[in-house]
């Protein structure tokens, strides 16, 4: 069995966590740390668990106690919080995977310019894998250090790869408009997301100056292999999870639709929670499920390709894809716990 701990267990991707792994027939949740609610039984903060989870939230200083009876340790934390708890982890022989965005971004200079904090542990920079499973399978296995993707760089980074990866598209004209789910801003009082601020209505934030840009753009310029800078702007729509990314971007060369959908398929052949579907994606599809649907359209009228994604924030977007990590870190299937269709109505 493998025995995992989460740190940051009650916000709502520790919790997303949670519900996965205790469906899961090879792990053993050692631990679930929370630093408002230790003490504090997890089913008296998610009653849904009542008769399910017997165990007690510990603050993180006891979590760090346990850290020599663990082999994974998942941090869902917010930025600036999880490097020195990484650190200790990696010290005593545990495979970590970061939820959070201390690990993402592999210079230490645009970390601070974006998250306004300087790294504390900027040498585990290099060591870090990013883990997004369809790029970079390979390395996910061999590591000891995730940096588990953001939830909208994971829908837009999905979408925009493939024509990258071909030089089918103008690198300079790429846009993305995308919309996510409250559950997104996490589970702290803000008066930004109570029912009657956000309910019926739809706003967009971050405009020019969200912190997934440069993650978004890191990566994408990886695969393009030349730099690239994108305008992204994400919305805030009322429900509570999803997150749909529309992407635009520039033809280099005409195409029709079917040579871009045999382009998808192809680069995703092997990639089990990707989904090329003819139908507009829509997030209600993959709702608790750890699949990502892309759509295409052609625009010929301005040779523009249009690629919709749509996945759950917290699953594919959060903890979903940090199981899938962890199942390939053991050498494990890496759809293990996480195989199941979106729920519905």
């Amino acid at each position: 069995m493998i025995k995992a701990g989460i740190i940051g267990s009650t916000g709502y991707a520790g919790q997303q966590l949670v519900w996965l792994l205790r469906s899961h027939k090879n792990v053993e949740i050692v631990f679930v740390s929370s630093h408002n609610h230790a003490g504090v039984s997890f089913s008296d903060v998610y009653p849904h668990y009542a008769e399910l989870l017997h165990q007690n939230c510990i603050d993180i200083l006891a979590a760090e106690e346990q850290f020599s009876s663990i082999d994974v340790l998942f941090i869902a934390l917010p930025h600036g919080k999880s490097s020195v708890l990484a650190q200790k982890a990696i010290q005593s022989g545990v495979k970590v995977i970061d939820l959070g965005a201390d690990f993402r971004l592999k210079d230490s200079e645009t970390y601070q310019q974006w998250y306004q904090v300087d790294h504390p542990c900027a040498y585990l920079l290099e060591e870090a894998v990013y883990g997004l499973p369809e790029l970079y399978k390979p390395e996910i296995q061999n590591a000891s250090l995730i940096a588990n993707p953001g939830c909208y760089p994971t829908a837009s980074i999905l979408a925009l790869a493939p024509l990258l990866k071909a030089k089918a598209i103008d690198p300079s004209s790429i846009i993305i408009d995308a919309k996510s789910g409250v559950s997104g801003a996490g589970r702290k009082a803000n008066t930004a997301t109570l029912f009657a601020e956000c309910n019926e209505s739809v706003k967009a934030y971050g405009v020019a100056t969200h912190r997934h840009t440069p993650e978004i753009e890191q990566e994408l310029s990886s695969i393009a292999e030349e730099p690239i800078a994108l305008s992204f702007t994400p919305h805030l729509i009322p429900m509570n999870r999803g997150i749909l990314a529309t992407c635009y971007t520039n033809l280099s060369k005409d195409f029709q639709e079917k040579e871009i959908y045999q382009l998808y398929e192809e680069f995703y052949q092997d990639a089990y929670f990707v989904r090329i579907r003819e139908e507009i994606p829509e997030t209600r599809y993959v709702r608790g499920s750890n699949f990502c649907d892309i759509g295409i359209r052609l625009d010929p009228r301005t040779n523009r390709a249009i690629i919709i994604s749509a996945i759950d924030n917290l699953v594919k977007g959060a903890a979903g894809q940090a199981v899938q990590n962890m199942n390939l870190m053991f050498g494990l299937d890496e759809s293990e716990a996480l195989a199941v269709p979106a729920m519905a109505p």
